[in-house]
Formats: structure tokens, C-alpha cells, sequence
């Protein structure tokens, strides 16, 4: 239905209505009718007519009262607890985080330092000279103090190679061969030296011929240490008839020395 029938349909409701009162006016009996109503009791009547929710014209106002607004006024805070909650468990797990790098960091130091002392120990362990800075008990793990070796070196190792202890005999004339460069002829081996760097150094200490029998010793000692193989026997028992001889446990004196390289 358009806009111009509604307002067609509410002017006929109207005039219906006026004819409704007139009619009510004019059917009046005469005995009545001699009593004309009263502006009062008209206006009534107007009101009542008015007052009918089917009449046109009426409007009937609702008030809609709108607290999406409160709504979200309340739900602000929340969002403001939710966001501070985010933030104090970011927070809380990096302090967490950074309390096991310093537990990690302070375990590190820890190992460091037991390192560095039990270094100073085994340094400390061999003793020094007056006049002279320390001499080192280990090289790497072999033990070279004069006191765990036996006197007779070389036909202690020999001895143990006839018995079937390959590796032990080597061991022994290797660690016997860096006992006698450090404590007899002054050679400056280090608790940390390797096979190459013992024998760089000890070529400024020993003749060419004790060299060269370190030399060939030191290549005996990495065969089986390293290449997992073993040396022929003749090889050995050479080394362990030849060592009191190249490597004695008298450091040799200055003018001999002196000679033999010149």
C-alpha cells in the first residue's frame, strides 16, 4: 500500500469518527437532548476516540535506551586485563629465560676454571728447578715424572713387547723418550705439546744422531697410536736396544754436544 492510500484510509477513519459523534449527538432523545453535552464531556469523548490505538493519527513513542556504549565502557577494563596479562607472562618468560642463560653461562665458567686449574696442577705436580721455570708431569695424558719409569727403559719395553702388551711397550718408550728430553737435556716441552711440536723442539737440543732416533721413535709410537697398526718386531726391539744410548738420563755435556753438531 502507497504513502497517498495510508493517508486516504486515515482521513475516511477520521470523518467516520466525527460522524460518529454527531450521530450520538442527534440520536439523542429529546428528553435528553434538551440537555446539550458539555465542552467537557465532548472533549472526552475526542480523547477517547484519539486515545483508540486502531485510530490513525495516534503515534505511540517507545524509548529505546542503547548501552552498547555502557557495554563497552565495561568491557574496556577487561581488555585492559587482558592486555597486562599478555604483557607479565611475556615478562615473566623472558626473566625465566634469562635466569638459565646465566645458570648456563655461570656452569661454563665453573667448567672453565676446574679446567684451568687442574692444568696448573699438573704443572705444578713436576716440580721445579731454582733458577728454572716448571717442569710439566704430563704431556697430554702420559705421565713423563722421572719416578713412574722404570730405570731401564728400553729393556723394560722390550720386555713387555715379547709378552704380547704392544701398546704398553710403546707407550713406555714414548713416555720415557719425553722424560728424558724435559728432565735431562732441558728440551722446553709443554704439558699441551704434540708429537710434531716435540720434535721441532727437541732438534735444538739433541745431536743429529738423538734426533733422528726420536725422530724414528715418535713414528713407531703414532703407528699404532694412530694408524692402528703395529710395527714389525725388529722395528721395536731396535728402538728399545737403542735408547739408553741416543736418549741417556745424563744430559751430555756442553762440549760434547757442541762438537757433535758442529
Amino acid at each position: 500500500m502507497g504513502s497517498a492510500d495510508t493517508s486516504r484510509l486515515r482521513a475516511l477513519r477520521i470523518a467516520a469518527a466525527v460522524l460518529a459523534v454527531c450521530a450520538i449527538v442527534t440520536m439523542t432523545p429529546p428528553a435528553v437532548a434538551a440537555e446539550a453535552p458539555t465542552r467537557e464531556q465532548v472533549k472526552t469523548a475526542v480523547d477517547k476516540v484519539r486515545a483508540d490505538p486502531n485510530m490513525p493519527g495516534t503515534k505511540t513513542e517507545r524509548k529505546l535506551r542503547f548501552k552498547e556504549r555502557d557495554d563497552e565502557e565495561e568491557d574496556e577494563p577487561e581488555k585492559k586485563t587482558d592486555s597486562l596479562d599478555w604483557l607479565r607472562d611475556f615478562i615473566r618468560s623472558v626473566a625465566e629465560g634469562a635466569r638459565w642463560l646465566i645458570w648456563g653461562l655461570g656452569a661454563l665458567a665453573l667448567a672453565w676454571l676446574v679446567v684451568r686449574l687442574r692444568r696448573w696442577m699438573l704443572v705444578r705436580a713436576g716440580g721445579a728447578r731454582p733458577g728454572k721455570e716448571l717442569l710439566p708431569s704430563h704431556v697430554g695424558s702420559l705421565d713423563i715424572r722421572p719416578e713412574s719409569l722404570p730405570d731401564d727403559i728400553g729393556n723394560a719395553a722390550a720386555a713387555l713387547w715379547q709378552r704380547g702388551q704392544h701398546r704398553p711397550a710403546l707407550s713406555l718408550l714414548y713416555r720415557g723418550a719425553l722424560s728424558r728430553l724435559v728432565h735431562a737435556h732441558e728440551v722446553p716441552v709443554r704439558a699441551a705439546s704434540t708429537e710434531g711440536e716435540c720434535m721441532l723442539l727437541s732438534a735444538t737440543r739433541l745431536t743429529p744422531d738423538a734426533q733422528a732416533f726420536f725422530v724414528r721413535l715418535v713414528g713407531v709410537w703414532q703407528l699404532v697410536a694412530y694408524g692402528g697398526r703395529l710395527p714389525s718386531t725388529a722395528q721395536v726391539l731396535a728402538v728399545c736396544g737403542e735408547f739408553d744410548r741416543h736418549l741417556s738420563a745424563a744430559a751430555p755435556a756442553v762440549a760434547d754436544l757442541k762438537g757433535a753438531v758442529a
